[in-house]
């Protein structure tokens, strides 16, 4: 796994079948267009809102019975974010990757759990991470087991809480550690409690920021869609329409072409 370029998308949050499946569908039929690896995403809890009463997904139980019916019915691997060390047995009995959460990039417990799986494990960098500390929460994953592992770009904090992708990271961390690194096109451009307190963003500059990231090297992109984002419970503000990712897809897959020609004979 992380071998090739290969796409992470799904909705934020887990939701009823009918939409899940919708969503699992359409990856699978972007992958044999594009002859692409794709792995399903969705979270059974985001404990992270920041509003009490935001709702947070299905819980433990019910979202990995949700994901394992993606999986059975679709054939996709699957990757969910788990947010304690208590959730990682049963989530890596489920699903293909482990997933450690932005703002827990740091937490060695949760760390070294998800390695101690022997799982893939995908490490998304948080935001006010440089590249020693993601070496240090590498180091603590491998440690403990896991020889999989990717890191997840999406951007550091900057003034007027923008999120400002250093595009330098994919070489510099890739090469460093080295690990793949993906590109998270739709937490980038988040705009941290813009919306009443809440997080907004500027979904429009995901297909420049994605172009941008493909061009200098990254390793695989990481993608939230919905067929009606404004419904979406979670990062309403920032997913790409259902409707829009084949486009953005074919520019990818044309960026690709031009730059690696020997990866398509």
């Amino acid at each position: 796994m992380f071998h090739t370029f290969t796409l992470i998308a799904g909705p934020c949050v887990l939701e009823n079948d009918e939409v899940n499946l919708e969503i699992a569908q359409a990856l699978v039929r972007w992958s044999k267009i594009f002859e692409l690896p794709v792995i399903f995403k969705a979270s059974f809890d985001k404990a992270n809102r920041t509003r009490f009463s935001s709702k947070r997904g299905p819980g433990l139980a019910k979202g990995l019975s949700a994901l394992s019916r993606v999986k059975e019915q679709t054939g996709l691997q699957i990757l969910t974010d788990i947010h304690e060390p208590s959730q990682v047995a049963a989530a890596a009995e489920v699903v293909d990757v482990l997933q450690i959460p932005a703002f827990l990039s740091r937490q060695t417990d949760l760390l070294i759990a998800a390695g101690g799986t022997g799982k893939p494990v995908n490490l998304k960098k948080g935001q006010w991470m440089c590249k020693e500390e993601v070496a240090g929460a590498v180091e603590k994953l491998r440690s403990s087991g896991t020889a999989q592992i990717a890191v997840t770009e999406r951007g550091t904090f900057f003034g007027y809480n923008n999120l400002v992708v250093d595009m330098r990271v994919f070489a510099e961390i890739g090469k460093s550690l080295p690990v793949p690194v993906f590109f998270d096109g739709t937490h980038s451009v988040q705009r941290p409690g813009i919306s009443h307190g809440s997080t907004g963003g500027n979904p429009e500059y995901v297909p420049m920021l994605v172009r941008a990231a493909v061009a200098a090297g990254c390793a695989g992109l990481y993608l939230e869609t919905h067929p009606h984002p404004e419904t979406s419970p979670s990062d309403s503000s920032t997913m790409v329409p259902l409707t829009e990712m084949e486009d953005i897809l074919d520019s990818v897959m044309s960026i690709r072409t031009a730059l690696y020609p020997s990866e398509q004979e």
